[in-house]
Protein backbone atom coordinates (compact mmCIF):
# COMPACT_ATOMS: atom_id res chain seq x y z
CA UNK A 1 0.00 0.00 0.00
CA UNK A 2 1.73 3.62 -0.60
CA UNK A 3 2.42 5.31 1.83
CA UNK A 4 -0.07 8.54 2.71
CA UNK A 5 1.29 11.97 3.01
CA UNK A 6 -0.87 14.44 5.46
CA UNK A 7 -0.83 18.38 5.59
CA UNK A 8 -1.04 19.47 9.51
CA UNK A 9 -1.68 23.33 9.71
CA UNK A 10 -1.06 23.87 13.58
CA UNK A 11 1.14 20.98 13.87
CA UNK A 12 2.88 22.88 17.22
CA UNK A 13 -0.27 23.17 18.94
CA UNK A 14 -1.82 20.80 21.41
CA UNK A 15 -3.58 18.92 18.64
CA UNK A 16 -1.64 18.91 16.01
CA UNK A 17 1.18 17.17 17.89
CA UNK A 18 -1.14 14.73 18.68
CA UNK A 19 -2.56 14.06 15.39
CA UNK A 20 0.96 14.05 14.20
CA UNK A 21 2.10 11.48 16.08
CA UNK A 22 -0.81 9.70 15.07
CA UNK A 23 -0.14 9.97 12.03
CA UNK A 24 3.64 8.69 11.83
CA UNK A 25 2.80 5.70 13.80
CA UNK A 26 0.27 4.72 10.98
CA UNK A 27 3.15 5.33 8.43
CA UNK A 28 2.08 8.89 6.89
CA UNK A 29 4.56 10.91 5.95
CA UNK A 30 3.44 14.16 7.45
CA UNK A 31 4.24 18.03 6.39
CA UNK A 32 3.81 20.53 9.37
CA UNK A 33 3.28 24.50 8.64
CA UNK A 34 5.18 26.40 11.28
CA UNK A 35 4.02 30.42 12.13
CA UNK A 36 7.27 31.30 13.67
CA UNK A 37 7.27 34.25 16.21
CA UNK A 38 8.97 37.20 16.17
CA UNK A 39 12.19 36.27 17.84
CA UNK A 40 12.20 33.85 14.51
CA UNK A 41 12.41 30.09 16.54
CA UNK A 42 9.62 28.17 16.06
CA UNK A 43 7.55 26.50 19.25
CA UNK A 44 8.52 22.66 18.29
CA UNK A 45 8.38 21.69 21.97
CA UNK A 46 4.95 19.39 21.59
CA UNK A 47 7.05 17.96 18.74
CA UNK A 48 9.66 16.25 20.90
CA UNK A 49 8.85 13.08 20.41
CA UNK A 50 8.23 12.74 16.84
CA UNK A 51 10.56 15.31 15.82
CA UNK A 52 13.77 13.47 13.65
CA UNK A 53 17.24 14.40 12.28
CA UNK A 54 16.94 16.56 9.40
CA UNK A 55 19.72 14.87 8.04
CA UNK A 56 17.90 11.22 8.36
CA UNK A 57 17.10 10.01 5.26
CA UNK A 58 14.10 8.12 6.27
CA UNK A 59 12.35 10.75 8.02
CA UNK A 60 8.60 11.28 7.40
CA UNK A 61 8.33 14.59 9.47
CA UNK A 62 8.41 18.04 7.21
CA UNK A 63 8.40 21.54 8.94
CA UNK A 64 7.81 24.53 6.97
CA UNK A 65 7.84 28.39 7.41
CA UNK A 66 4.80 30.21 7.28
CA UNK A 67 0.97 30.26 8.42
CA UNK A 68 -2.45 30.69 6.66
CA UNK A 69 -2.51 33.81 6.19
CA UNK A 70 -0.15 33.40 3.21
CA UNK A 71 -2.50 32.49 0.21
CA UNK A 72 0.83 32.52 -2.05
CA UNK A 73 2.16 29.58 0.34
CA UNK A 74 -0.67 27.70 0.94
CA UNK A 75 -0.94 26.99 -3.05
CA UNK A 76 2.24 25.93 -3.67
CA UNK A 77 2.54 24.07 -0.53
CA UNK A 78 -0.20 22.24 -1.62
CA UNK A 79 0.71 21.88 -5.18
CA UNK A 80 4.35 20.61 -4.29
CA UNK A 81 3.39 18.29 -1.58
CA UNK A 82 -0.08 16.62 -3.32
CA UNK A 83 -0.99 15.85 0.47
CA UNK A 84 -3.86 12.73 0.48
CA UNK A 85 -5.51 14.18 3.79
CA UNK A 86 -5.15 18.25 4.95
CA UNK A 87 -5.86 18.64 8.53
CA UNK A 88 -6.38 22.55 9.23
CA UNK A 89 -6.33 22.92 13.37
CA UNK A 90 -4.37 26.53 12.59
CA UNK A 91 -6.25 29.58 14.29
CA UNK A 92 -6.06 32.44 17.22
CA UNK A 93 -7.98 29.49 19.36
CA UNK A 94 -8.32 31.90 22.88
CA UNK A 95 -11.74 32.74 22.99
CA UNK A 96 -10.91 35.74 25.65
CA UNK A 97 -8.18 37.25 23.27
CA UNK A 98 -10.59 37.37 20.37
CA UNK A 99 -12.18 40.06 21.99
CA UNK A 100 -9.35 41.78 22.31
CA UNK A 101 -7.61 40.28 18.35
CA UNK A 102 -10.99 40.32 16.39
CA UNK A 103 -9.44 41.43 13.22
CA UNK A 104 -6.41 38.96 13.54
CA UNK A 105 -9.06 36.11 14.75
CA UNK A 106 -10.76 36.59 11.90
CA UNK A 107 -7.66 36.94 9.03
CA UNK A 108 -6.38 33.56 10.60
CA UNK A 109 -9.33 31.94 12.05
CA UNK A 110 -11.94 32.28 9.31
CA UNK A 111 -9.70 33.47 6.21
CA UNK A 112 -7.50 31.13 6.85
CA UNK A 113 -9.75 28.35 6.29
CA UNK A 114 -10.78 29.28 3.21
CA UNK A 115 -7.20 30.30 1.95
CA UNK A 116 -6.71 26.53 2.56
CA UNK A 117 -9.82 25.34 1.04
CA UNK A 118 -9.20 27.16 -1.93
CA UNK A 119 -5.32 25.88 -2.57
CA UNK A 120 -7.14 22.54 -2.28
CA UNK A 121 -9.14 23.19 -4.78
CA UNK A 122 -7.03 24.65 -6.89
CA UNK A 123 -4.65 22.24 -7.21
CA UNK A 124 -7.06 19.72 -8.42
CA UNK A 125 -5.83 17.23 -6.08
CA UNK A 126 -8.00 14.42 -4.73
CA UNK A 127 -7.08 15.22 -0.93
CA UNK A 128 -9.75 14.84 2.06
CA UNK A 129 -10.15 17.90 4.34
CA UNK A 130 -10.69 18.06 8.01
CA UNK A 131 -11.77 21.99 9.16
CA UNK A 132 -11.53 21.91 12.84
CA UNK A 133 -14.67 23.44 13.98
CA UNK A 134 -15.60 24.09 17.69
CA UNK A 135 -18.61 23.77 20.12
CA UNK A 136 -18.27 27.68 20.42
CA UNK A 137 -20.33 28.28 17.75
CA UNK A 138 -23.23 26.85 19.54
CA UNK A 139 -22.92 30.00 21.70
CA UNK A 140 -26.50 29.99 23.31
CA UNK A 141 -28.08 27.47 21.97
CA UNK A 142 -29.77 24.86 24.51
CA UNK A 143 -27.70 21.95 24.94
CA UNK A 144 -27.24 19.13 24.82
CA UNK A 145 -25.66 20.26 20.88
CA UNK A 146 -25.83 18.40 18.32
CA UNK A 147 -25.26 18.95 14.55
CA UNK A 148 -28.51 19.62 13.78
CA UNK A 149 -28.62 22.33 16.59
CA UNK A 150 -28.36 26.03 15.69
CA UNK A 151 -25.53 28.18 16.02
CA UNK A 152 -25.35 31.61 17.85
CA UNK A 153 -21.59 32.49 18.48
CA UNK A 154 -20.66 34.66 21.42
CA UNK A 155 -17.31 35.76 20.72
CA UNK A 156 -15.45 36.73 17.81
CA UNK A 157 -13.65 33.05 18.10
CA UNK A 158 -17.08 31.93 17.75
CA UNK A 159 -18.03 34.13 14.66
CA UNK A 160 -14.83 33.12 13.19
CA UNK A 161 -15.00 29.66 13.28
CA UNK A 162 -18.39 29.29 12.16
CA UNK A 163 -17.53 31.40 9.00
CA UNK A 164 -14.70 28.32 8.64
CA UNK A 165 -17.27 25.68 8.95
CA UNK A 166 -19.63 27.22 6.78
CA UNK A 167 -17.09 27.50 3.93
CA UNK A 168 -15.76 23.75 4.13
CA UNK A 169 -19.53 22.40 3.52
CA UNK A 170 -20.12 25.15 1.20
CA UNK A 171 -16.75 23.75 -0.92
CA UNK A 172 -17.87 20.21 0.26
CA UNK A 173 -20.94 21.05 -1.77
CA UNK A 174 -19.70 23.00 -4.21
CA UNK A 175 -16.69 21.26 -5.85
CA UNK A 176 -17.63 18.01 -4.45
CA UNK A 177 -14.90 18.24 -2.22
CA UNK A 178 -14.35 15.63 0.80
CA UNK A 179 -14.08 18.29 3.14
CA UNK A 180 -15.52 17.06 6.90
CA UNK A 181 -15.82 19.78 9.84
CA UNK A 182 -15.32 18.10 12.68
CA UNK A 183 -17.23 20.23 15.72
CA UNK A 184 -14.82 19.52 18.70
CA UNK A 185 -16.17 20.33 22.36
CA UNK A 186 -13.47 21.37 24.84
CA UNK A 187 -10.57 18.80 25.01
CA UNK A 188 -7.31 18.93 26.67
CA UNK A 189 -4.24 17.75 27.92
CA UNK A 190 -0.60 17.88 29.60
CA UNK A 191 0.17 20.41 26.24
CA UNK A 192 -3.01 22.76 26.72
CA UNK A 193 -1.79 26.22 26.49
CA UNK A 194 -1.17 27.74 30.20
CA UNK A 195 -3.65 30.44 29.55
CA UNK A 196 -6.97 27.92 29.32
CA UNK A 197 -8.93 27.34 31.92
CA UNK A 198 -8.05 23.85 33.06
CA UNK A 199 -4.35 23.57 32.46
CA UNK A 200 -4.35 27.23 34.56
CA UNK A 201 -5.96 25.52 37.26
CA UNK A 202 -3.65 22.22 37.28
CA UNK A 203 -0.41 24.13 36.63
CA UNK A 204 -1.87 26.21 39.73
CA UNK A 205 -2.52 23.23 41.73
CA UNK A 206 1.37 21.79 41.17
CA UNK A 207 2.60 25.02 42.41
CA UNK A 208 0.98 25.23 44.97
CA UNK A 209 1.32 21.62 46.28
CA UNK A 210 5.00 22.94 45.75
CA UNK A 211 4.59 25.72 48.28
CA UNK A 212 5.20 27.97 45.27
CA UNK A 213 1.90 29.97 44.89
CA UNK A 214 -1.11 30.27 47.02
CA UNK A 215 -3.59 31.30 45.08
CA UNK A 216 -4.94 31.24 41.47
CA UNK A 217 -7.34 33.64 39.93
CA UNK A 218 -10.11 32.72 37.49
CA UNK A 219 -13.17 34.11 35.58
CA UNK A 220 -16.81 32.38 36.05
CA UNK A 221 -16.77 29.44 37.37
CA UNK A 222 -20.40 28.50 36.87
CA UNK A 223 -19.49 27.87 32.87
CA UNK A 224 -20.93 24.21 31.70
CA UNK A 225 -17.99 22.96 29.70
CA UNK A 226 -17.90 19.02 27.76
CA UNK A 227 -14.24 18.03 28.38
CA UNK A 228 -12.65 15.23 26.74
CA UNK A 229 -9.01 13.89 26.35
CA UNK A 230 -7.15 15.67 23.26
CA UNK A 231 -4.99 12.50 22.14
CA UNK A 232 -8.90 10.89 21.34
CA UNK A 233 -10.12 13.78 19.46
CA UNK A 234 -6.77 13.56 17.48
CA UNK A 235 -7.98 9.92 16.41
CA UNK A 236 -11.64 11.13 15.86
CA UNK A 237 -10.48 13.68 13.46
CA UNK A 238 -8.49 10.98 11.33
CA UNK A 239 -12.07 8.45 11.42
CA UNK A 240 -13.74 11.09 10.10
CA UNK A 241 -11.23 11.20 6.75
CA UNK A 242 -11.63 7.38 7.04
CA UNK A 243 -15.22 7.43 6.56
CA UNK A 244 -17.09 6.57 3.10
CA UNK A 245 -18.61 9.47 2.56
CA UNK A 246 -17.67 13.73 4.28
CA UNK A 247 -20.18 15.03 6.66
CA UNK A 248 -20.10 17.12 9.78
CA UNK A 249 -19.68 15.23 13.29
CA UNK A 250 -19.78 16.80 17.04
CA UNK A 251 -16.84 15.15 18.72
CA UNK A 252 -17.90 15.14 22.74
CA UNK A 253 -17.91 12.95 25.51
CA UNK A 254 -21.52 14.32 26.26
CA UNK A 255 -20.31 14.62 29.98
CA UNK A 256 -20.72 18.27 31.49
CA UNK A 257 -18.91 19.79 34.19
CA UNK A 258 -18.95 23.18 36.04
CA UNK A 259 -14.93 25.04 35.81
CA UNK A 260 -16.06 24.73 39.68
CA UNK A 261 -16.28 20.99 39.64
CA UNK A 262 -12.95 20.31 37.41
CA UNK A 263 -11.07 22.63 39.75
CA UNK A 264 -12.33 20.68 43.06
CA UNK A 265 -11.85 17.63 41.48
CA UNK A 266 -7.90 18.80 40.41
CA UNK A 267 -7.11 20.16 44.15
CA UNK A 268 -8.58 17.33 45.32
CA UNK A 269 -5.96 14.98 44.01
CA UNK A 270 -3.46 17.10 45.54
CA UNK A 271 -5.32 16.83 48.73
CA UNK A 272 -6.00 20.40 48.68
CA UNK A 273 -9.29 22.16 48.87
CA UNK A 274 -10.05 24.23 46.12
CA UNK A 275 -11.94 26.73 48.13
CA UNK A 276 -8.57 27.95 50.31
CA UNK A 277 -7.00 28.53 46.68
CA UNK A 278 -9.24 30.35 43.99
CA UNK A 279 -10.41 33.78 44.02
CA UNK A 280 -12.03 35.03 41.51
CA UNK A 281 -11.65 37.88 38.88
CA UNK A 282 -13.40 39.56 36.48
CA UNK A 283 -10.64 40.84 34.17
CA UNK A 284 -10.98 36.59 32.98
CA UNK A 285 -14.82 37.53 32.62
CA UNK A 286 -15.74 37.30 28.99
CA UNK A 287 -17.92 40.54 27.43
CA UNK A 288 -20.69 37.60 26.28
CA UNK A 289 -20.49 34.86 28.23
CA UNK A 290 -21.69 31.14 26.60
CA UNK A 291 -23.18 29.43 30.07
CA UNK A 292 -22.99 26.03 28.71
CA UNK A 293 -21.88 23.56 26.35
CA UNK A 294 -22.78 19.95 26.24
CA UNK A 295 -22.25 18.01 22.92
CA UNK A 296 -24.44 15.04 21.53
CA UNK A 297 -21.94 12.65 20.18
CA UNK A 298 -24.47 10.16 19.37
CA UNK A 299 -23.28 10.48 15.10
CA UNK A 300 -20.09 9.88 15.56
CA UNK A 301 -20.22 7.56 17.84
CA UNK A 302 -23.32 5.70 15.20
CA UNK A 303 -21.24 5.90 12.16
CA UNK A 304 -17.51 6.68 12.97
CA UNK A 305 -17.52 4.18 15.63
CA UNK A 306 -15.20 6.94 17.56
CA UNK A 307 -16.29 7.23 21.57
CA UNK A 308 -14.73 8.75 24.00
CA UNK A 309 -13.35 6.69 27.01
CA UNK A 310 -11.35 9.74 28.98
CA UNK A 311 -13.89 12.12 30.76
CA UNK A 312 -13.23 15.26 32.66
CA UNK A 313 -12.79 13.90 36.43
CA UNK A 314 -9.94 11.29 35.38
CA UNK A 315 -8.51 14.21 32.69
CA UNK A 316 -8.20 16.70 35.78
CA UNK A 317 -6.30 13.77 37.64
CA UNK A 318 -4.28 13.19 34.26
CA UNK A 319 -3.85 16.80 34.00
CA UNK A 320 -2.43 17.67 37.86
CA UNK A 321 -0.13 14.49 37.44
CA UNK A 322 1.36 15.76 34.90
CA UNK A 323 2.29 19.42 35.91
CA UNK A 324 3.57 17.99 39.46
CA UNK A 325 5.87 15.90 37.20
CA UNK A 326 7.17 18.67 35.32
CA UNK A 327 7.51 20.65 37.88
CA UNK A 328 9.52 17.89 40.14
CA UNK A 329 11.65 16.57 37.34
Amino acid sequence: MPVKTALITGITGQDGSYLAELLLAKGYTVHGIVRHASSLIANTSRLDAVYQDPHDAERRLFLHKGDVTDAGLLNNLVRDIEPDEVYNLAAQSHVRVSFDLPDYTANVTALGAIRLLEAVRAARIDAKVYQASTSEMFGTAAPPQSETTGFHPRSPYGVAKLFAHWATVNYRESYDMFAVSGIAFNHESPRRGETFVTRKITRAVARIAAGLEKKVYLGNLDAVRDWGYAPEYAEAMWLTLQHGAPDDYVIATGRPATVREFAEAAFAHAGLDWRDHIEHDERYERPAEVPALVGDPAKIEREIGWKARVHWDELARVMVDADRAALSG
